[in-house]
């Protein structure tokens, strides 16, 4: 990437009204979690300078601490304590990853689901009964664990459930981890990330490389908003397993390679706050 001077790539000016609404659910989240603004500006400094560094780097030329400077609007002395930060970090945890294959497995592939193709209740090795035990399905993703340390981690974090017949059911959270969780901490930041990614991807370029759309409408009552949210959960889980069932295929007979894919669904209502007499006037009419 440079920083030539595109005609597709709207002005500064005009981005601040629509990151500011952009930044403030994150801002809300800081405040709650206790993360000050001078936090904030010390994490946004070293990135300013990580991207300009790692990003905006010319073709055979040194990128200089003055070019960053330039680029950032950073004094050098602070791009030359920061520039040795090294490339953003995007390791997924062990824990996450094997959850997640783990998981993802057991939603996709036939030998793990029922007629219905949902996840089936999985036997304990041992148990009376035909078909595939939890042991199975935690073998076919990793033998560095064994498949007993791995159930008794998911009971605790409530990712599967025991039923009356001792069978390993997979729970709710296995799919919307619990608040805190590692899991949903490490998809916060890629989702979000994924997801701003593919927007500015598109609002930098003529041509719109990604997916990314939604339905939306204002004015409603709330019984038509939660019964809007029910239906598209429904809609988009559908389209979920869809998409990890076709992945999972391909995955088992592809030869590998460095790209990534990444498809996600978001569902949201609130309340909406009622408009100031300024805001309103300033409001165009709807046709």
């Amino acid at each position: 990437m440079t920083n030539r001077k595109d005609d597709a790539l709207p002005d500064a000016a005009r981005l601040q009204q629509p990151i500011a609404r952009l930044l403030r659910p994150l801002v809300r989240l800081f405040i709650r979690c206790g993360m000050t603004f001078p936090a904030l500006s010390d994490v946004l400094r070293e990135l300013y300078v990580n991207v300009a560094v790692h990003d905006f780097a010319l073709p055979k030329k040194e990128q200089t601490d003055s070019r960053i400077s330039l680029l950032t609007g950073i004094h050098r002395k602070e791009v030359r304590r920061l520039r040795g930060a090294g490339a953003p970090v995007r390791s997924v945890p062990a824990a996450v990853s094997r959850t997640t294959q783990i998981v993802a497995l057991w939603m996709a592939d036939p030998r793990f689901t029922d007629q219905d193709g949902a996840p089936a209740p999985l036997r304990r090795a041992g148990a009376e009964g035909d078909g595939p035990t939890f042991e199975d399905l935690v073998s076919e993703v990793t033998r560095d664990v064994r498949p007993r340390a791995v159930l008794d981690d998911w009971l605790d974090r409530k990712i599967v459930d025991v039923d009356e017949q001792g069978r390993v059911v997979l729970s709710e959270a296995a799919i919307a981890p619990n608040r805190g969780d590692e899991r949903q901490l490490y998809y916060f930041g890629r989702n979000l990330h994924d997801h701003i990614a593919a927007a500015a991807a598109n609002v930098s370029s003529n041509a719109s490389p990604f997916l990314e759309r939604a339905v939306h409408y204002e004015g409603l009552s709330e019984d038509a908003a939660r019964r809007l949210e029910t239906l598209s959960r429904e809609l988009a889980m559908a389209a979920l397993v869809a998409a990890n069932r076709e992945a999972q295929t391909l995955h088992a007979r592809d030869g590998g390679g460095e790209w990534r894919w990444n498809f996600g669904v978001y569902v949201y209502r609130e309340k909406e706050p009622q408009a100031t007499k300024d805001e309103a006037d300033d409001e165009e009419p709807q046709p």
